[in-house]
């Protein structure tokens, strides 16, 4: 497919209200709407039904979805395509938390699999911007076994298991499927994670749907085969020598992250079987490939960079959260 050119391609963002969503997002993309207590903006989906659509190139118009099964390995990687065919397998989300997030747990792709035949959720929140006296619920603080857990049930006494930390901007929390956590009120971050949205919520703090006036829906039972119960002696994850500006946030077996810092002009040469997204938290850039391509990537916004492209020059001001698989 030597003929094949894909830009760098921008999405438009799926904007999501919640009941503990804020007003940051709009203004951190720079973006006028009235829609209120937006709490995410899936920026790169191929998540069913919630699937990104390209905003730029003679592409634009067509869901990510479509992208694929037009490019294949082209657009994210031959390997990628032969394992997950037109399902893209990362999503990027930025999260604006006004109020406390559900604990929650998500399943690995195994249980996932049985369960829900879908992949299973690890993800990793890179802190953007908190408020003073902001936190993050991560993991178990003490021992809990699967019968206490049970005979605690959605009682908030399960609060007192899980470990609370004090947040800061450049906070990176790894979360393997199976950890317990939450996001507190006051946190701005970057989300990457498998495409799957299964979340079984295990505590809500009492909340009520407005829709319905009920309690927002628990999943207690499932999560009991779901947690991983061990205790760990950290669960704030300490990123990788700073290598010019970069820096390596995770890596696991579903993504790799990195924190780009640049004042300048920096070329790269991929040289991989796989995509990379690109969500800029800081300044602008421009984005340009081998093949004579040029794309703006402003604060607040995501960028996927194809497989084909085998360099890109970023020049501008400001910090790039990476992600690939």
């Amino acid at each position: 497919m030597s003929e094949v050119n894909i830009p760098p391609l921008k999405f438009r963002p799926i904007l999501k209200s919640a009941i503990w969503g804020g007003e940051k997002i709009a203004p951190l993309k720079g973006i006028v709407t009235d829609q209120k207590q937006i709490g995410e903006s899936w920026e790169i989906s191929g998540v069913k039904g919630n699937e990104s659509i390209v905003d730029n190139g003679t592409d634009a118009g067509l869901t990510l979805t479509q992208m694929i099964d037009k490019y294949k390995g082209a657009l994210v990687g031959d390997k990628n395509y032969e394992r997950f065919g037109t399902t893209f397998p990362l999503l990027v989300k930025i999260i604006d938390a006004a109020g406390d997030l559900s604990l929650q747990v998500h399943p690995d792709d195994e249980l996932a699999g049985e369960r829900h035949n879908s992949l299973g959720k690890t993800e990793m929140w890179y802190i953007v911007d908190t408020d003073p006296g902001a936190t993050i619920l991560a993991g178990l603080s003490k021992p809990l076994t699967p019968e206490e857990y049970e005979s605690i049930g959605s009682d908030s006494s399960l609060l007192d298991y899980v470990a609370k930390h004090e947040s800061h901007p450049g906070d990176v929390f790894f979360l393997p499927a199976g950890r317990i956590h939450g996001i507190g009120g006051g946190n701005l971050l970057v989300e990457v994670q498998e495409t799957s949205d299964i979340t079984y919520r295990i505590y809500d703090y009492g909340r009520v749907d407005a829709k319905t006036g009920k309690p927002r829906e628990l999943h207690v039972d499932q999560a009991k085969d779901a947690i991983d119960y061990n205790v760990y002696s950290s669960y704030v994850s300490e990123p990788g020598v700073d290598l010019d500006g970069v820096s390596e946030l995770v890596h696991c077996n579903h993504f790799s992250v990195y924190r780009i810092a640049i004042d300048g002009s920096r070329t790269f040469y991929p040289h991989m079987d796989s995509f990379s997204t690109f969500t800029c938290i800081e300044g602008e850039f421009l984005v340009s490939d081998d093949r004579n391509n040029e794309v703006m990537l402003r604060k607040g916004e995501s960028m996927l960079i194809p497989a084909m492209a085998s360099k890109v020059t970023i020049t501008g001001k400001g910090v790039i959260i990476d992600a690939m698989n």
